[in-house]
């Protein structure tokens, strides 16, 4: 059966990985009656200021490891959740290197892959974190890379962490659709060259009129569609 557009001009998928293939919230949840009340407020802060911090060192031309970044994070969503016993940070942390994979993603990725595409993350986490997620969530053999931005030193929506994807595998941007549950990679992605696919998993409204999706879905389910 012909795949459906876009990936009938693909030649790869690359997928970010923290909200698109893995559940940025499932360490809070899997820790919620420790947390208490405040779990989704604390998930919520937790993960605007690492994508905060990310912004910010990339703009300002430094670098620091996501997981550093990811700590940080958590040390200030705590600090502004006060009623949240601290004393739940080491095991938050540890449940983030082994968050939760979406439901839909090894059926999608083994399609693609049955299909002849080619299939990687391309992220903003480091290599250790990347590999211990993807461990953890059982995606290896479905993935023919899995890119962490660390050699170019910067993070998306640079172009030198995008750059990495079609140096590895192979294949020329305008052949990769990428897939983000995150608006502004999306909006990166486009500027950048790839075939982007917004995965907007909460129902955000749009924004970058400019720095459009090729196709919204809600799910990678759809992307089948």
């Amino acid at each position: 059966m012909p795949l459906p557009a876009p990936l009938d001009r693909a030649d790869a998928v690359v997928f970010d990985a923290y909200g698109t293939l893995l559940d940025v919230h499932s360490a809070v949840q899997r820790h919620a009656g420790a947390v208490g009340p405040e779990a989704q407020g604390l998930s919520d802060t937790w993960r605007q200021k690492q994508l905060e911090y990310s912004w910010v060192l990339a703009l300002a031309g430094r670098y620091a490891p996501f997981w550093t970044l990811t700590e940080r994070a958590l040390d200030f969503a705590l600090a502004k959740h006060p009623k949240v016993d601290p004393g739940v940070r080491a095991d938050l942390l540890e449940a983030y290197k082994a968050l939760d994979a979406y439901e839909e993603v090894p059926a999608t990725l083994r399609h693609l892959r049955g299909a002849g595409l080619k299939t990687a993350i391309l992220s903003n986490g480091d290599t250790a974190m990347l590999d211990a997620a993807v461990t953890a969530a059982d995606l290896g053999g479905l993935l023919d890379a899995v890119l962490s931005v660390d050699p170019a030193g910067t993070f998306k929506t640079a172009p030198a962490a995008y750059d990495l994807a079609p140096a590895r595998l192979g294949v020329a941007r305008e052949r990769i659709v990428f897939l983000s549950s995150n608006r502004w990679d999306i909006a990166g992605a486009a500027a950048y060259g790839f075939t982007p696919v917004w995965v907007n998993r909460t129902g955000q409204p749009d924004e970058y009129p400019d720095l459009a999706p090729v196709r919204v879905i809600r799910s990678l389910d759809g992307l089948l569609a």
